[in-house]
């Protein structure tokens, strides 16, 4: 697959992966790029230390270097990849195989200037079911997006916003309540794969709690930074929850 002009009746799909020292996750994340029908896939690494350069590399990303911080990655990452289209993937998610058709059968309605898909965990058990259930019945209910969910939306729309902003959490959730006021932001039923990790190593119950305490914090206007703090101290997945 390669990349055609934004003049393309049919909008190709860049893939941006912003990674930091995930060897060993991040080259499924770009093998599932190119096996969903990705035009072009890029690796914006915050300063690994692994192999995760390597691994990107070896897996056809085109890699670029990036200050760390998924908001400054995600950038980076769309500044250097081809594509109309930009898609967010973690680089511990997997898209399923048919993404690239479902995006482009979406942005067919003109209003529709991006959106994100339905989420599933990549672990079992009756509380992360539940629990993914519930991300996605509320993503579908307040329009608001997490970058677990695989972002996705049209360049123009992203460049006119000025990107992600560089604060070190919630640049996902702020960024799909942003784009609400260029047009309609369109929850796929499609699901991406996302890691379990976070819930699995902080513990499930405790992450949740947490979780839930940080977004009606920022929903209070609390700082981003201050925010970002307790993450860190309580959870050990890099990242936005």
């Amino acid at each position: 697959m390669t990349c055609g002009s934004v003049s393309d009746t049919t909008p190709q799909v860049g893939v941006v992966v912003p990674a930091w020292n995930e060897a060993g996750r991040v080259g499924g994340a770009v093998a599932s790029a190119f096996a969903a029908g990705a035009c072009d896939v890029v690796v914006a690494d915050g300063g690994s230390d692994d192999a995760t350069v390597a691994e990107a590399a070896a897996a056809g990303a085109r890699v670029v270097a990036a200050p760390r911080g998924r908001g400054p990655q995600m950038n980076a990452g769309a500044a250097a990849v081809r594509g109309d289209v930009l898609l967010f993937l973690h680089a511990d998610g997997r898209l399923p195989a048919g993404a690239r058709a479902r995006v482009q059968r979406t942005l067919r309605d003109p209003a529709a200037i991006g959106g994100r898909f339905d989420v599933r965990l990549d672990r079992g058990g009756l509380l992360l079911r539940t629990l993914e259930g519930m991300m996605n019945w509320r993503s579908r209910h307040t329009g608001v997006a997490t970058g677990d969910q695989a972002m996705f939306v049209r360049r123009r729309v992203f460049e006119r916003l000025g990107g992600f902003e560089a604060i070190p959490l919630f640049e996902d959730v702020r960024l799909s309540l942003r784009l609400r006021r260029f047009g309609r932001f369109v929850p796929v039923r499609d699901r991406v794969v996302a890691s379990a990790r976070r819930w699995v190593e902080g513990g499930r119950w405790r992450t949740i709690v947490l979780m839930w305490r940080l977004r009606a914090a920022h929903a209070r206007g609390a700082d981003p930074h201050d925010l970002a703090a307790r993450y860190r101290g309580r959870s050990s997945k890099r990242g936005s929850p």
